[in-house]
């Protein structure tokens, strides 16, 4: 017996059934020969939807004059330009990277910020293959500027940290340094993104099912300190939400600005 049916509660004679992986997987809303479309990808695909359609909205028509939708745009477009493309990669080279990080940012955002809109109810992101999609992308971005600012030696020496004054010691690093930029930094790349929102939405979910199980008797003053806890966890994962989304995109940055500057 599940402790978020209706009569479940604390002394009623049913155990609480604890979230876990379970509330992780999701039953298709539809198939196609063996492809499956469940309600994370729907999340995803109305992500895309609701980014491209408030750039439209409020740059579409732009005007010298803003109006509100306008102002919030170029407030948010000059965030992550100035904030995080600029910071990273100077104005001259960081130009032609606005587009993509700005979309990147609001993507992952909206993504995450599905976890406390009502019915939808969960971060896209807190699924491995979203974040890992998009690492990869970012990945092969860095991986395709690095061979083609510095040619097939000069990325291996990029990738390697190559540095013949280092002696004997030289054959250890490229060994360490190889497998940090290939394969471990599109790893945590994606893994830094999912692990928090993943443990975020479980504590969301953990404090809301144990707040409805604990409203029984004695158990209504437990269910009154759970309940404010689901609004702090809700609150503080809104903060999450959005630092998660800058982290995830300033990353993005560095990797990039790692492959135009010059070896050292």
């Amino acid at each position: 017996m599940l402790a978020f049916e209706t009569d479940c509660h604390i002394f009623s004679g049913c155990g609480f059934d604890a979230p876990g992986l379970h509330n992780f997987v999701f039953e298709p809303l539809f198939k196609i020969g063996s492809f499956e479309f469940n309600k994370p990808m729907l999340l995803a695909l109305l992500s895309t939807v609701v980014v491209v359609w408030f750039f439209w909205a409020a740059f579409g028509r732009a005007k010298v004059v803003p109006g509100k939708l306008q102002m919030i745009g170029e407030a948010g477009y000059d965030f992550v330009r100035r904030g995080l493309v600029y910071d990273a990669l100077g104005k001259k080279e960081g130009d032609k990277y606005v587009p993509f990080m700005v979309s990147l940012f609001f993507f992952v955002w909206i993504m995450n910020l599905w976890s406390i809109i009502p019915v939808a109810s969960f971060p896209v992101t807190s699924i491995i293959a979203f974040p890992a999609g998009l690492a990869a992308i970012v990945y092969i971005l860095w991986v395709f500027l690095t061979f083609k600012k510095h040619g097939f030696v000069g990325a291996f020496k990029n990738f390697t940290g190559y540095d013949k004054s280092l002696g004997w010691v030289l054959p250890l690093l490229m060994a360490i340094e190889l497998l940090s930029n290939l394969i471990i930094r599109p790893f945590t790349h994606a893994v830094r993104l999912f692990a928090n929102m993943f443990a975020g939405h479980l504590l969301i979910v953990m404090f809301t099912v144990a707040s409805w199980y604990l409203m029984n008797g004695i158990g209504f003053a437990y269910a009154g300190a759970s309940f404010v806890m689901t609004l702090l966890m809700t609150a503080f994962e809104l903060f999450i939400q959005a630092i998660q989304a800058y982290i995830f995109v300033l990353l993005a940055c560095n990797y990039v600005q790692g492959a135009l500057a010059e070896h050292h």
